[in-house]
């Protein structure tokens, strides 16, 4: 094919369009838009469509060679699978050296990437008060006097009350706010409450315990008295916590203490071969190094599944994998909504026309590596290597659960663009194409368009590579200085609202 368009496959009948192709350019029989998908060869009505050499849906009718290949004429049929558990397994090398970054060591042995204070509230009812809390820390200067602090992070949400005491979704959301409250990147936590919600803080306390040096404080505001005295104890125990977390100092450590969570959002039709495979070679480099990196978004690797079911280390995580997207199909059911209703209208502009061929491209972030684990949403995470996370393809939601389960860096591919950040861990945006990054240029840290243009995925996954240990070791990303952060905690809610 000319190099306008790009054959990702000796086996697919349709390419990709490098650019907006007219009439008689590059074989088109009628204009094709960039990123979209021209046919190759005649197809037959009924007939599969293959791109990257793997089924993404069917002709609806007959479609000529050069014509455009879209959800006007190919359609998903239904998905069958076969999971092949365990049978393409290949451990990575080992590395040349072992690499190195600049962390926050923790009491727990753990390695954070940056030193904030959080400000944790069990219900939304607390949620204005810890936000006038922290509002009121940062007019007052109070952070002055701590230079190795970060910032202060109110970490507010929709939930906590109106919910059964028990049962999924109440367990989803203490997970989420345990492991936040947990997290390495935070050097000292002040819960809040209001005091009688059904999700108590007493749950979230546990036995960690509390001294006067200590990383923890909690109250309710019910029981300080009301919004004044709750913000006037909120700076008194944000004082403390900033001293004792201001201790903290940069150290060396292993590049295996890294805990990466892999996201793509607003995809493209560029997304599947460049930036999501740079970033699965990025993926790669971190495992090799004894890192951990993590997948998540089940409804968006749906009909790409046996990819991952094939590299599982056993069959038991692989038949994990198949029985989470078992439970997502019985899910959408449910809820009458059904599993191809991804992709979004921004990614089909951008041309992507089925689920299959979405998930296709967005499991390119995994790389090559075998898959250790696969965990519940928000789940602390008991292996180490390539493993995956369950949550749903919406990404604060998604990335809300990377974090509870412990990233301490988040990398973000998208092809449409992305203006978001994930306090308290750091956000690198990677573009799948150079017209998105010199349109959206301040929100994104790295062009993986130029993967398109010539530049290998080995040496752009290096890129990605030496970024993230730059990001975990104090660079700031793109999103961190615009001042993201603050809204996008989103924990997946589930059950009904009482």
């Amino acid at each position: 094919m000319p190099t306008k368009t790009l054959h990702l496959h000796d086996a697919d009948n349709i390419a990709i369009a490098l650019e907006n192709l007219a009439v008689g350019v590059a074989g088109a029989i009628e204009t094709v838009p960039r990123s979209h998908k021209i046919a190759v060869a005649d197809i037959a009505e009924g007939a599969k469509i293959l791109r990257y050499g793997q089924v993404i849906g069917t002709a609806d009718t007959f479609i000529a060679a050069g014509s455009h290949v879209h959800s006007h004429n190919m359609s998903m049929k239904e998905h069958v699978s076969d999971a092949a558990f365990a049978s393409a397994v290949h451990p990575l090398p080992k590395p040349a050296q072992t690499r190195i970054f600049q962390g926050y060591h923790r009491e727990d042995g753990r390695v954070g990437t940056r030193n904030y204070i959080g400000v944790l509230t069990s219900v939304n009812c607390s949620g204005s008060v810890a936000r006038f809390i922290a509002d009121a820390a940062e007019k007052s200067g109070l952070l002055a006097a701590y230079p190795n602090v970060d910032g202060i992070v109110p970490i507010v949400h929709g939930s906590g009350c109106g919910m059964a005491g028990r049962g999924l979704g109440y367990d989803i959301l203490l997970r989420t706010l345990a492991g936040y409250g947990n997290h390495p990147n935070f050097g000292g936590i002040l819960l809040v409450g209001l005091g009688c919600e059904v999700l108590q803080l007493s749950e979230l306390v546990g036995d960690r315990r509390i001294t006067k040096d200590g990383a923890l404080r909690y109250m309710t505001i019910q029981q300080t008295g009301g919004t004044s005295r709750t913000i006037a104890a909120g700076l008194e125990y944000l004082e403390s916590l900033a001293a004792y977390a201001d201790r903290a100092t940069r150290a060396p450590a292993p590049v295996s203490e890294l805990t990466l969570g892999m996201q793509c959002g607003g995809s493209d039709g560029y997304s599947g071969f460049t930036a999501n495979p740079a970033l699965g070679v990025a993926s790669d480099l971190l495992v090799q190094q004894g890192g951990t990196s993590i997948l998540s978004e089940t409804s968006e690797i749906y009909g790409a599944e046996h990819l991952l079911t094939r590299r599982a280390e056993t069959e038991e995580v692989g038949q994990k994998l198949v029985d989470k997207l078992t439970w997502w199909e019985a899910y959408c059911a449910r809820n009458d909504a059904k599993m191809d209703n991804n992709p979004s209208p921004g990614n089909k502009r951008g041309g992507l026309t089925t689920i299959l061929e979405k998930s296709l491209g967005a499991v390119a972030k995994a790389g090559q590596a075998p898959l250790s684990g696969v965990f519940d949403y928000a789940a602390s995470l008991t292996s180490r290597g390539l493993v995956f996370m369950d949550s749903p393809g919406y990404d604060p939601c998604s990335v809300t659960g990377q974090i509870a389960s412990g990233a301490n860096l988040i990398a973000f591919t998208t092809g449409r663009g992305s203006v978001s950040g994930y306090k308290p861990t750091p956000c690198l945006k990677l573009a799948s194409n150079s017209d998105l990054f010199a349109r959206m240029g301040e929100d994104i840290d790295i062009n993986c368009g130029d993967v398109a243009e010539g530049v290998s995925l080995d040496n752009k996954g290096a890129e990605i590579f030496e970024a993230m240990i730059a990001v975990a070791s104090g660079a700031r990303t793109k999103s961190e200085a615009l001042g993201f952060g603050g809204v996008e905690f989103v924990p997946w809610q589930i059950g009904a609202v009482l």
